[in-house]
């Protein structure tokens, strides 16, 4: 999840807390033509429907949720469900903080629960009159279940091209610290991924069309232009 689609999303789940920090409970539902985690697919290149139910606690920036996609791993596990908590501060008027705790759980079959895996993750933001920028990290110690350390760094950018209007570009890599354990091909314990989306919103949806390509030589890492369209309702 974290970054999955991205987070936002998801890819990241936790992104919209700066933008619905005032509201208590809010559920987000989104439908995507791929659901992509640091572009390699979860669903065979398939769509995916998507939700989430966050509870924010205003004064202290502290805020706790879950979030739940169809996955496809040519097996009979068809169910991602993530939960996490984490707070958001404003440092300064420019500077943001963004840290917290996720655990990801999968279902379908008997033995889905074991790709289970916790992660930590902490983001930076910077606003300035040339956008906001991103700065990124997430680490676990068992990904996917497999006992390897492993660790993703993001750097992005985002700017205004005019109102209710954005061009996000990101860049991520994504290691292995263990690749003996897990590793992502057979040439090295590292990817590369990147993507340039457009962003915007219309009648209370949001919007994103991105692009995206990965150092991976496998089907579901390849290019492709993947549509989001979600919607956030406060409760």
């Amino acid at each position: 999840m974290t970054t999955r689609t991205t987070l936002f999303a998801v890819a990241l789940p936790f992104a919209l807390f700066s933008a619905s920090a005032l509201a208590d409970w809010s559920t987000t539902v989104t439908g995507v033509s791929d659901y992509t985690f640091n572009g390699v697919s979860q669903t065979q290149n398939d769509p995916a429907i998507q939700g989430s139910l966050d509870y924010s606690f205003a004064d202290s920036g502290m805020y706790a949720g879950m979030w739940a996609s169809n996955v496809d791993f040519g097996d009979d596990t068809n169910i991602e469900w993530d939960a996490y908590f984490g707070r958001y501060a404003q440092l300064t008027e420019a500077v943001s903080l963004d840290y917290g705790i996720a655990y990801y759980s999968y279902h379908g079959q008997s033995n889905s629960s074991d790709g289970n895996y916790f992660e930590a993750y902490t983001k930076f933001g910077y606003v300035s009159e040339f956008g906001q920028t991103e700065l990124n990290f997430w680490y676990s110690w068992d990904y996917f279940g497999t006992g390897a350390g492993h660790v993703i760094s993001m750097l992005a950018h985002t700017i205004e091209l005019a109102p209710n209007h954005a061009l996000r570009a990101s860049f991520d890599v994504s290691n292995s610290l263990d690749g003996d354990k897990f590793a992502w091909d057979t040439d090295g314990k590292s990817y590369n991924h990147y993507r340039l989306a457009y962003q915007t919103s219309l009648a209370g949806f949001d919007i994103e069309v991105a692009g995206e390509n990965t150092s991976l030589d496998i089907d579901t890492a390849d290019e492709r232009i993947v549509l989001s369209i979600g919607r956030t309702f406060s409760l």
